[in-house]
């Protein structure tokens, strides 16, 4: 008996530890959101008077998220914008950087080559492995090609 309630302690500390992540704010204020994850690192105010803060944890890290806040304070949405479902969303020829930049958040890296600009993101891929996204973009600022690299260094992540 005593053996497996002392095996179910990482569990429980998985468990717990989950709940005081980012996704956990959703109910609660702006207040809240600065107390708990600090000052954003991107901002902007959408037509509707909502707030977007941007928390990303590059360029070693592996999320990106994003805190919707309603013109009453409270927090009405948080995302984890690195995903593949996201980043399949770009299209070739189609989306262009401010859309990117939408849809992802700050690149961890900004090069640019003779071929045009380039931005990496760090991320999980599917959720486990990680790896980067990498955006290639046309000089008419429109995506060229993405691209989805494995990670080479093997790091996996801590948290």
């Amino acid at each position: 008996m005593r053996l497996a309630a002392i095996a179910m302690i990482p569990a429980l500390a998985a468990l717990l530890g989950g709940c005081a992540g980012p996704a956990s704010l959703v109910s609660g204020t702006e207040s809240d959101v600065r107390a708990r994850m600090g000052n954003p690192k991107d901002t902007r105010t959408e037509p509707n008077g909502d707030k977007v803060w941007d928390y990303p944890t590059g360029p070693e890290g592996f999320y990106t998220h994003q805190v919707r806040i309603g013109a009453d304070g409270k927090v009405r949405q948080v995302t984890q914008l690195l995903t593949e479902e996201r980043f399949n969303t770009i299209a070739p020829g189609k989306t262009t950087k401010a859309e990117v930049r939408s849809l992802l958040g700050r690149p961890m890296d900004d090069t640019h080559y003779r071929a045009g600009e380039t931005w990496s993101y760090r991320y999980l891929r599917m959720g486990v492995s990680p790896g980067y996204m990498v955006v290639k973009f046309n000089p008419d600022g429109t995506v060229a090609e993405r691209i989805v690299i494995i990670d080479p260094s093997g790091d996996t992540p801590e948290d």
